[in-house]
């Protein structure tokens, strides 16, 4: 059981203080090295978002060993525009140097003019596709290596004077191949909270939370490093290291900033006010940081790599954030606090008169505040009993003007199946017999299975299932299921495609893995409970998270999947769907960062219980002292996900949009409402604790800000 008493963290501030020179060298050593080996690391993340051990993995595996191309990558889809009333005999000459282009060695293609080859998804009125699969590579590109071989190819080719056009998801996925380092994403977050820390400290001292993010993430970075040498990390770790540890570095360091002012303005020296700093708000931080590390368990433990690295990477995020926060923050206050207040001349405290009006109104008003914000937040929550995980659908990366996202346009817009560009591939031992079953299937617009070596060899071929509708799609992913099922039935049948591995993610991932939220929640009670000395406590606190983050799922179904403000915000239509791993990643990190927020308001809450005053009190005085802490915090976050927002992927968008709703409900309506009605209403219940006696200290044995605190509620006559 972790216990964290306050002489342990006064002792650990005397060490610090004791060992300036060490404790700044070791971080600015740690913080250049990583910031030099940024680059390094982000070149070693990876691309895969395999599945090792479903049965579409192992298709797709089978699939490229045998024939080198497709399994887990799409197609391209290369369009050729017909002239109006025109067919394909008319054009067959000019089409078939098209085609013929693109036969390079290793390279799979189904053209309209193949036998076997479904001419009726390939052609409609004024549009033909050939489909081409290159060999792929490794990275955000897998046909970087191929493309430029494709586009020289296609040079100076035309079908009555217009030049085909290259479309296909894995152009599309990457924002029409738009790139941009992290950089600009760190920098856009840094921007936004130099602004939150300037309004809330109004002095130089604003900078020190920045100073605190920027080693903490350029040595979380060093660590990401070293973990690449024995696994792959997926690319998803460099914008959490970047963002969230930018918020949850500056979030740590706020709380024991602001205490220490607190201190200052109650009289105390610099020194005793770093220590007592650590004694409270440290004791908080390393709660906060571990129940933050225990949610990314959930990643940790599921039964897929690239979600394991994003659990592994994350772990770092608050880990060394504390560390940071807890060592070299005290050295840089006590040796230069006093001159970073400048252009303040006195010390301000942490008490807020508009959160203590708050607190006040919320106490007296419990019931109709608890019922309003519950009510709220099952309203928002409602849309996720209609969540589809899965990959967006195409329609929703096809967006902008771009000539790819044109092309896919102008390819529907004709007539041609949605599920089109990403066909499912089905290996057979027995491919007449398979083209004649799947083409049976509902669902199903044609299947394609053009002879040649590149499709056949020897008693396995490959043939591509059309859906009529896109596979992310309510009707896709019921044909997807049926063509399963049908597979089934035919000898030697493997189904891959990324439609399939898709489907094999969810059931990974939500399937086989129900057993992972409850041993987060038992973990993290058996934490918190202890530390707030109370039963109640970390319970409502717990159920305070989960419908916290139900409402944030809701409204990122409500806006995404129903596409309600999608073009507005985003510039991006419905996805139909939500990203398979968004919602457990979300969870992960929206879990322990909304449980920050409750650690700072509760601790604030039992000391004041500690020190005498009952609960009503208690409750208005830790709304008063942490409001003003908790929504500059939650505001940055917030801020910080917006511009991971900005990054050209829409999977990623879809998750910024998670955990910037996650964190604006939690710091509102959950911890600024909720949380003190809930408290006030079971009054005695909260503190009941069946290991002992709690450790309730005499009025007059207080530390000084507890004694101020009654006294200042007495004078803005604060009754509750």
């Amino acid at each position: 059981m972790l216990r964290v008493e306050g002489d342990e963290m006064g002792r650990l501030a005397d060490w610090v203080l004791g060992h300036r020179r060490i404790v700044v060298l070791t971080w600015l050593a740690l913080a250049v090295v990583g910031g030099v080996l940024a680059p390094t690391t982000i070149d070693r993340l990876g691309f895969d978002f395999s599945t090792p051990g479903q049965p579409a993995y192992e298709a797709n595996q089978a699939i490229v060993e045998q024939f080198g191309t497709g399994g887990g990558v799409d197609p391209l889809a290369v369009t050729v525009a017909l002239p109006e009333g025109s067919s394909i005999d008319e054009n067959r000459e000019e089409l078939a140097a098209v085609v013929d282009r693109l036969r390079q060695p290793g390279w799979r293609v189904a053209s309209p003019l193949d036998e076997g080859a479904a001419t009726d998804v390939l052609v409609a009125e004024g549009t033909a596709v050939v489909l081409v699969w290159p060999p792929a590579v490794e990275g955000p590109a897998p046909y970087a290596a191929a493309l430029p071989q494709l586009e020289g190819a296609l040079q100076g080719v035309t079908v009555a004077g217009v030049e085909p056009v290259v479309t296909g998801t894995p152009l599309l996925a990457e924002g029409g191949g738009e790139e941009r380092p992290i950089i600009v994403e760190i920098a856009l977050g840094a921007g936004g909270a130099i602004v939150v820390l300037a309004l809330v400290f109004g002095s130089l001292l604003a900078l020190v939370p920045l100073l605190v993010a920027a080693v903490a993430i350029t040595t979380t970075f060093l660590l990401v490093l070293a973990l690449t040498t024995v696994t792959d990390v997926s690319f998803i770790v460099q914008y959490l290291v970047g963002l969230i540890g930018l918020g949850v570095a500056i979030d740590y360091s706020l709380l024991v900033v602001m205490r220490w002012r607190e201190e200052r303005a109650a009289g105390a020296d610099d020194l005793t006010a770093v220590r007592t700093a650590m004694t409270t708000a440290g004791r908080a931080v390393v709660f906060s940081g571990v129940t933050v590390a225990i949610s990314l368990l959930t990643l940790v433990v599921l039964p897929l790599p690239f979600l394991r690295t994003v659990g592994f990477g994350g772990l770092f995020i608050p880990l060394v954030s504390v560390l940071v926060a807890l060592t070299l923050l005290p050295v840089v206050l006590a040796s230069a606090g006093r001159r970073l207040e400048w252009p303040r001349r006195e010390a301000r405290g942490s008490d807020s008169r508009a959160w203590r009006r708050i607190g006040t109104t919320v106490v007296r008003h419990r019931w109709v505040a608890a019922a309003l914000a519950t009510a709220l937040l099952l309203l928002l929550a409602s849309p996720v009993l209609g969540i589809r995980l899965g990959s967006p659908q195409v329609s929703a990366i096809a967006t902008g003007s771009a000539p790819a996202a044109t092309a896919f346009q102008e390819l529907t817009g004709a007539g041609l199946p949605a599920g089109l560009v990403r066909p499912v591939e089905v290996l057979t031992e027995d491919r007449a017999a398979a083209v004649e079953r799947l083409s049976e299937v509902e669902g199903v617009a044609g299947v394609l299975a053009p002879e040649g070596e590149a499709w056949q060899d020897g008693g396995t071929g490959l043939v591509d299932v059309v859906l009529a509708d896109d596979p992310s799609s309510t009707a896709g992913r019921e044909a997807l299921t049926a063509v399963r099922a049908a597979a089934d039935e035919l000898p030697g049948a493997q189904v891959g495609g990324t439609a399939a591995g898709d489907a094999d993610s969810v059931e990974a991932i939500y399937g086989n893995a129900w057993w992972v939220l409850p041993l987060v929640v038992v973990v993290t009670f058996a934490l918190l409970a202890p530390a707030l000395r109370s039963i109640w406590l970390p319970v409502k606190a717990l159920l305070l998270n989960v419908v916290s983050i139900a409402a944030a799922y809701g409204m990122t179904v409500w806006i995404w999947q129903e596409g309600n403000l999608t073009d507005t915000l985003f510039g991006a239509s419905a996805t139909g769907t939500l990203t398979f791993w968004v919602p457990v990643a979300a969870f992960s990190f929206l879990f322990g960062l909304s449980m920050d927020y409750e650690v700072f308001i509760l601790s604030r809450i039992r000391e004041g219980r500690d020190a005498g005053m009952s609960t009503d009190e208690a409750t208005v005085h830790g709304v008063a002292y942490t409001g003003r802490l908790v929504t500059s915090a939650a505001l940055i976050l917030f801020l910080a996900f917006v511009a991971l927002s900005t990054v050209p992927v829409v999977d990623v968008k879809i998750f910024a949009t998670t955990l910037a709703l996650g964190i604006l409900l939690d710091a509102t309506v959950v911890r600024g409402v909720l949380t003190p009605a809930l408290v006030a209403l079971f009054g005695d219940v909260n503190w009941w604790w069946p290991f002992g006696r709690p450790r309730h200290r005499p009025a007059h044995a207080a530390p000084r800000h507890a004694q101020v605190a009654p006294r200042h509620a007495r004078e803005r006559s604060t009754r509750v």
